[in-house]
């Protein structure tokens, strides 16, 4: 059976417009996700899902073994729904994270950031990349399945989880609730390429001290802003020895597979005054096979050693704190039979072969790798390069394309009666 032609007229392209464009107008900033949730839990029970909607005990879960962090703890929608099989077949689990990063400052941005503006093939919005594409791809894999007829013998299971942004809280949720299949394909965007593995990631905190005084006589204070600058040196030049010592066949070519970046840096309460705290957090990229603990060693001996050349810092040394979600690198075998069924379908309609490497960014696809042995890799629309953007956009045919592959791949993975 060519199941590519038999499931791509049911790949409904009005269909995958709306439904993005509905998601994307639905603000679900991590921690607010409650109203895109409702929305995606009807959606899926008048396709015909078993849908299991509820709310994660933070508490009981921060107890359990490989509980991922979370800064954001409230308490909202989780939605897991099983298109169960006729039996004799795996369960396959497309993943999908329905929250995102805040918008930042919406004046900057060309198309509001819930406008789901379309503009030629492009649709605009924060999420639309990352990854509310990949999710209405999923979902409309799952349609295109039914509308064509096929009966499946395994089950097919659709995760759209809370948290991701912030660590893995909905992933891991729904792990713990015993919503675990044989085989998992998170929605990330990969810009249709194979991703069998991402890095870790691990987030920190560094507190640089200084003494305060007035700007006039600033000689008499000590500023942190200034006994910071050589703490960064030494971590973009650890950054540097990092990147060129570990590799991984995965990233081969790639320049930063495990980059170390600050996204936040803090000092000073007056412009007249010698800041005498600065605060700065960041990410440092955790390689595919290294343990975080050592990655996070690397970093505070980086900062005691650089601290250590300073005469104000050796008396009064900088701290490094270890802050929110934890992201361990994770790699399946590029054989897997699951990379192998995935590659033939996207083949069958783009007419060539994907790209197959690794991900330098942190997922939830490693909970179900490393903590729940379940295989499985990253497969979407849209370019990471624009998640976390102003204007950031995804294409409408990647989303259609990515939503056909993966109906294909369900129908072959799950099999056919």
């Amino acid at each position: 059976m060519d199941l590519a032609a038999k499931l791509k007229p049911h790949v409904g392209s009005a269909w995958i417009r709306a439904i993005l464009s509905d998601v994307v107008r639905t603000p679900s900033v991590t921690g607010e996700e409650d109203a895109a949730q409702e929305y995606v839990a009807k959606l899926l029970a008048d396709l015909g899902g078993q849908v299991d909607t509820w709310r994660p005990d933070v508490p009981a879960l921060e107890k359990e073994r490989g509980y991922p962090g979370a800064r954001v703890s409230t308490s909202r929608l989780n939605v897991v729904t099983t298109f169960a099989g006729g039996g004799g077949g795996p369960t396959l689990i497309l993943n999908g994270h329905i929250d995102t990063v805040t918008p930042g400052d919406e004046s900057r941005w060309t198309h509001p950031p819930y406008s789901a503006a379309q503009v030629g093939d492009r649709l605009y919005g924060r999420g639309a990349a990352d990854m509310k594409g990949g999710l209405v791809a999923a979902i409309g894999a799952v349609r295109a399945v039914r509308q064509a007829g096929l009966r499946l013998k395994g089950s097919v299971q659709v995760q759209s989880v809370i948290g991701e942004e912030d660590g893995g809280l909905g992933a891991f949720a729904a792990l713990q609730r015993g919503h675990r299949g044989d085989a998992v394909i998170v929605c990330e965007p990969t810009a249709l390429a194979i991703v069998p593995g991402h890095a870790g990631v691990t987030i920190f905190r560094i507190t640089v001290p200084g003494r305060a005084a007035h700007g006039c006589v600033r000689e008499e204070g000590v500023s942190a802003f200034e006994r910071f600058l050589p703490i960064h040196s030494a971590l973009k030049a650890l950054e540097e020895e990092r990147n060129r010592a570990l590799r991984h066949p995965l990233y081969e070519g790639m320049r930063l597979p495990w980059p170390l970046s600050i996204g936040i840096v803090q000092a000073g309460i007056w412009p007249a005054i010698v800041p005498e705290r600065l605060v700065c957090e960041g990410r440092i990229g955790v390689a595919v096979g290294e343990p975080v603990a050592a990655a996070r060693r690397q970093l505070e001996l980086t900062v005691a050693q650089a601290a250590s050349a300073d005469p104000w810092l050796r008396e009064h040394p900088p701290t490094v704190e270890w802050i929110g979600g934890t992201w361990q690198g994770t790699a399946t075998d590029p054989a897997h039979p699951l990379v192998q069924m995935l590659s033939r379908a996207v083949g069958a309609t783009t007419g060539r072969r994907p790209a197959v490497h690794g991900a330098t960014y942190g997922s939830d696809l490693r909970l179900f790798t490393n903590d729940f042995g379940i295989p499985g890799i990253l497969f979407g629309p849209g370019d990471i390069r624009l998640a976390h953007f102003t204007d950031e956009y995804v294409s409408m045919t990647e989303v259609e394309t990515a939503s056909l592959a993966l109906a294909v791949t369900i129908a072959e993975y799950c099999g056919v009666e």
